[in-house]
């Protein structure tokens, strides 16, 4: 015959394993940030929505069958950009757009070319992705800001051959501190990781934000908020 002690823990052991499980269950839909796993060898996109096309990661799949080398292939990343813009800084993107094979891999690439003297990948964030950034050509000083309590700043100078890791949704720049021409190759853990660029998304939205949000959040008088919202913000993706 069970005692009420011996009912009691048996209810208090099942109580904690179902809150256990619940805990797991929304842990693992929280920390969950990966792209989804393909479900075959490969789903090469199309510009394409015709009934026997299927859909996956939001793209239409072309019929393996049918699929040629040409959809995993891109050629001309060696080529120097031009970084004659605002920035001295031009970020070439190599997402499933310029890669159908792309689509379902759960990742991408990009090359940054800085010009000399400052050079600038403005800080940003990347909302979907995780970054390892390798040096190629010239001397950058780079970091990533951790999120509340703490702002901590990590930040290197790196040079040919140094590589860093920007972890998934900090904010992260880098600035060319040499006197050359600097580039950097970069691989990102989602085929469309996003980008969030601080000044742009702030000063540059539209419709434009209340001045007296900024003014407040920044600390700034608001004829200085009037300024930079008045400002051209450029894009140096593409």
């Amino acid at each position: 015959m069970m005692t009420t002690t011996t009912i009691t823990r048996s209810l208090n052991f099942q109580v904690a394993v179902a809150a256990m499980a619940i805990f797991m269950a929304l842990v693992s839909n929280l920390a969950y940030a990966a792209d989804p796993g393909p479900l075959q060898d490969f789903c090469v996109a199309i510009n394409d929505s015709a009934p026997a096309a299927v859909f996956v990661n939001g793209k239409f799949c072309k019929n393996p069958e049918v699929a040629e080398p040409e959809d995993f292939f891109l050629s001309g990343l060696l080529t120097p950009r031009n970084t004659s813009n605002p920035l001295g800084a031009t970020v070439t993107v190599v997402n499933v757009d310029k890669i159908p094979g792309l689509n379902t891999q759960g990742i991408s690439l990009v090359r940054v070319d800085y010009a000399p003297d400052g050079g600038l990948n403005p800080p940003h964030v990347h909302p979907r992705a995780s970054e390892i950034f390798i040096v190629l050509e010239g001397t950058l000083y780079v970091g990533f800001v951790t999120s509340n309590p703490d702002f901590r700043l990590f930040s290197k100078i790196l040079r040919p051959g140094d590589a860093f890791v920007f972890p998934v949704g900090l904010i992260h720049f880098q600035m060319n501190v040499g006197k050359s021409s600097a580039v950097a190759i970069a691989a990102l853990t989602s085929q469309n990781p996003g980008v969030v660029t601080i000044a742009n998304e702030l000063f540059g939205s539209n419709p434009k934000i209340y001045p007296s949000v900024l003014s407040r959040a920044f600390q700034l008088d608001k004829e200085v908020i009037d300024y930079l919202q008045t400002r051209t913000w450029y894009n140096h993706l593409m």
